[in-house]
């Protein structure tokens, strides 16, 4: 991947790519999860502690191959296990927890010792092909260098995931050698050893050969990236959500919607992001762990841990930041920044505000140009405007300070006491014009002719 972080801690689609395997995983309900780890392991091993707190770690101190890998997790269960054991590889992102179920499946109802999950793909260049025999039991993997030009003919490729017969795992990697070019264990070799102490050797085809791509180089992540955001575009509109662009639209895996919203193009849903009923967003909007209730319309905006509520309207071009409420039928407009706010029902800050640290009741209307105060350079304080509030354009409210309910600001005031309910505040200097300023100030200047012209057209009117 050629970079500081480890290829399983590389992100799509809201998940790290050891993520998605453990989510697809855990839909087998398995009695023990563990994740091999060894290079970068502590990077690693602090991931799975915040995302998968219960999966267990075995450490492969050396990577001496993936049979060696396997034995790393089987010791740390104590060496071996009843029942069936499935392999997974941390950086197949796109496999699903169906395939997964498909494999345990086939492999308890077949009676093998150990099943290999296959895939049938367009071109099978550079990979391992599965040989079957007549019953349909797998007689060898045999990789691409080594295979015959009818064995290259074969479309059907080895995965890598595997589900085991538990003791006879155990038992087979014993005998696992290392003659190899590598000199390392290779978990494919248990196939033979199983095969040839008589067991069956069976095989499960992935339904969708792209489910068991690898991901090696950033190339292959933005492919899988592409693969899984359509997977999960179509399965949101095939639950009744309509995208207008599918090809410009980008969500996590962890997001939500509910029946007839609509997602507009060029609009990217992070993290826990929920849209309502009948909600709105978009286009060009971007939205972190923000609930959109129904019938709401949010238009190029940035918000993160938002909530907008319902019929409420938010943008064009606002920045919702955590802690953002927005009542009912309420209102975020143009060039509007707002923060740790509570915004009653019905309650609109149109335009070329900034809310932070505050209460605002229901009903009310903050003016064009309004600034809350928060930050005395050293710590932030609250605001509190009452309901049914008007408060002027270009106001500052110097916090703390409170206005109580159904009080008035007037234009170009500098709020810094409360202001009781029903009151008109007024705080600002008075009005003073210096008449023939300009003319001694700023003689010949385009602005002193035009206000002589003004004075002479006065004069002759007169």
């Amino acid at each position: 991947m050629k970079s500081a972080t480890p290829k399983v801690l590389h992100e799509l689609c809201g998940r790290s790519l050891v993520g998605h395997v453990l989510a697809a995983a855990g839909e087998l309900h398995p009695e023990n999860l563990v994740v091999v780890v060894g290079h970068a392991r502590e990077k690693v091993t602090a991931h799975l502690g915040e995302i998968a707190p219960d999966v267990r770690t075995a450490v492969q101190a050396e990577q001496n191959g993936t049979g060696h890998a396997v034995r790393m997790g089987l010791e740390a269960l104590g060496g071996s296990v009843d029942g069936t054991v499935v392999v997974v590889c941390g950086d197949t992102p796109l496999l699903t927890g169906e395939t997964l179920r498909a494999l345990s499946a086939t492999h308890t109802q077949d009676g093998n010792a150990v099943t290999v999950l296959t895939a049938e793909v367009p071109d099978a260049t550079g990979y391992g092909r599965i040989v079957r025999d007549d019953s349909g039991a797998v007689t060898a993997i045999v990789e691409h260098k080594d295979a015959t030009d009818a064995q290259r003919s074969i479309r059907e490729i080895n995965s890598g995931v595997f589900a085991f017969d538990g003791q006879l795992l155990a038992d087979a990697l014993k005998k696992v050698r290392t003659d190899n070019s590598q000199g390392e264990e290779y978990l494919t070799d248990v196939l033979g050893i199983l095969r040839e102490a008589g067991h069956r050797v069976g095989a499960s085809v992935a339904g969708d050969h792209r489910e068991i791509a690898g991901i090696n180089n950033r190339v292959q992540l933005s492919e899988a990236r592409r693969i899984l955001n359509d997977r999960l575009l179509t399965e949101a509109m095939l639950s009744g959500v309509t995208v207008i662009d599918p090809a410009t639209t980008w969500i996590d895996v962890t997001v939500t919607f509910e029946q007839d919203s609509v997602v507009h193009p060029g609009t990217q849903l992070h993290g826990s992001t929920h849209l309502g009923e009948g909600a709105e967003v978009g286009p060009n909007c971007r939205l972190t762990d923000t609930r959109v209730d129904a019938g709401a319309r949010v238009d190029n905006t940035v918000a993160v841990g938002a909530e907008v509520g319902p019929g409420a309207s938010v943008g064009p071009f606002a920045y919702l930041r955590p802690g953002t409420r927005l009542g009912a039928k309420g209102k975020i407009g143009t060039y509007v920044e707002t923060k740790n706010a509570s915004i009653g029902e019905g309650t609109k800050v149109p335009h070329l505000s900034y809310v932070g640290d505050a209460t605002i009741g229901e009903y009310s209307n903050i003016g064009a140009a309004s600034v809350f105060v928060n930050y005395d350079g050293q710590e932030k304080h609250h605001t509190t405007v009452g309901s049914h509030c008007r408060t002027g354009s270009d106001n500052m409210f110097v916090a703390p300070v409170t206005v109580g309910d159904g009080a008035y600001t007037a234009a170009g005031s500098v709020i810094t006491k409360d202001v009781p309910p029903g009151s008109l505040a007024v705080a600002r200097g008075q009005q003073r014009n210096i008449e023939g300023w300009v003319a001694r100030k700023r003689p010949g200047s385009a602005a002193a002719k035009a206000a002589e012209a003004a004075s002479r057209g006065s004069a002759e009117e007169g």
